[in-house]
């Protein structure tokens, strides 16, 4: 069977769920990923994916509905699946299932009109009447309206399971590779000239929802002189690192996206894993897939009590309340002067991501999935 998964922009970080999911199901049916590509290329972490690609260009509307019309036409396939609830992938999907009457899954990991809805009331007026924008505030709005002409369901958390339906498919991740017993990040330490320091790492786009600013703060609060903290995933470090206080200089390491498979280098270069969600709606449908790569890793985890972060971790990290600096501070604080304390709770995230979030239970929920429609 030939599926065909409709990632709404392949230069972003969504192709990162849109892959994931399609290399699930890649050893047992054919697959491709099909899009448009606002960027000149792959979304940087992924330019070296092992699967079928097919782009097309982006625009605007109305031009884009050119580019729509070629996409539904161009597509062949037995099942499709739609990764998001946006015009430009789910849209194009209920499109050709309309066509063709090919069947249609849609995979829902963030909630999309939560984006939209974190700005003010004039904040909201401007994104409606941006209607040149193919994934904008009205054609999303939408495509929550048209979730039932999907054949199936996936969704990432629990928030989006009770918004949805559907069937939980979390953020897994491929344990075999991120095994900690197979990197050493020592060689990433010494290039950064951190071989003497206590290194907390943040992993990702550091956008306002995530908690970077109360990151930062908190380890301004740390007394501990050795305490460095490293962003790995900037699009210009050099911007990042403009205008910040001078009592972070020497303390601040920032650094760009990084592909894939150098990842698990770098995070086994941190003594902890900082993921200070804020709760706003951005987060609050939405899972941070980065806390799996940390609990693959054996990685002590510090985070806060948003989405499902309190239920994947249990009781193997560490969970402060969002927004609360001090706290964060502490809890970093804690970790690094316990540190058997936290390799033992390093340890048993890891093997609970081997029990629960690694890529062959995806595989096993994804084949049950689609088997009726092969």
């Amino acid at each position: 069977m030939k599926i065909t998964f409709l990632c709404f922009d392949l230069s972003d970080n969504s192709l990162g769920r849109a892959a994931l999911l399609a290399s699930g199901l890649a050893r047992h049916h054919e697959v491709e990923l099909v899009g448009p590509m606002k960027g000149k290329a792959l979304w940087f972490p992924l330019k070296d994916l092992d699967l079928a690609v097919r782009p097309f260009p982006w625009r605007r509307l109305p031009r884009f509905a050119c580019t729509v019309r070629e996409m539904v036409r161009s597509i062949q396939t037995d099942l499709l699946f739609a990764c998001k609830l946006r015009p430009t992938s789910f849209g194009v999907g209920v499109l050709k299932k309309r066509e063709s009457g090919v069947p249609l899954l849609v995979d829902i990991d963030d909630w999309e009109l939560g984006f939209y809805y974190h700005t003010g009331f004039w904040g909201k007026v401007g994104r409606f009447l941006n209607l040149s924008n193919p994934n904008g505030l009205p054609y999303t709005w939408l495509m929550e309206r048209l979730v039932s002409r999907a054949d199936g369901i996936t969704v990432s958390n629990r928030f989006l399971q009770d918004r949805f339906s559907g069937t939980l498919i979390p953020h897994c991740r491929d344990t075999r590779l991120l095994d900690p017993a197979r990197h050493d990040g020592q060689e990433i330490r010494k290039r950064l000239g951190l071989e003497d320091k206590k290194v907390v790492m943040f992993l990702g786009t550091p956008r306002g929802h995530k908690g970077v600013e109360d990151l930062l703060a908190a380890v301004l609060k740390v007394q501990d002189p050795g305490v460095h903290l490293v962003v790995v995933g900037l699009d210009d470090p050099g911007q990042f690192l403009a205008g910040r206080p001078k009592a972070l200089a020497g303390r601040l390491t920032a650094l760009s996206k990084v592909p894939f498979d150098e990842l698990p280098k770098y995070l086994a270069a941190a003594d902890v894993m900082a993921i200070p969600q804020r709760r706003t709606s951005d987060t609050v449908g939405q899972m941070p897939a980065k806390i799996f790569d940390a609990m693959a890793m054996a990685k002590p985890i510090i985070s806060t009590r948003v989405s499902d972060i309190p239920e994947v971790l249990g009781d193997c990290g560490y969970l402060v309340e969002p927004g609360n600096v001090d706290g964060l501070a502490r809890a970093i604080d804690h970790v690094l002067h316990h540190p058997e304390e936290a390799r033992q709770k390093g340890h048993r995230a890891r093997e609970r991501c081997v029990e629960l979030y690694d890529t062959r239970e995806m595989e096993a929920r994804l084949l049950e999935l689609v088997k009726p429609f092969a």
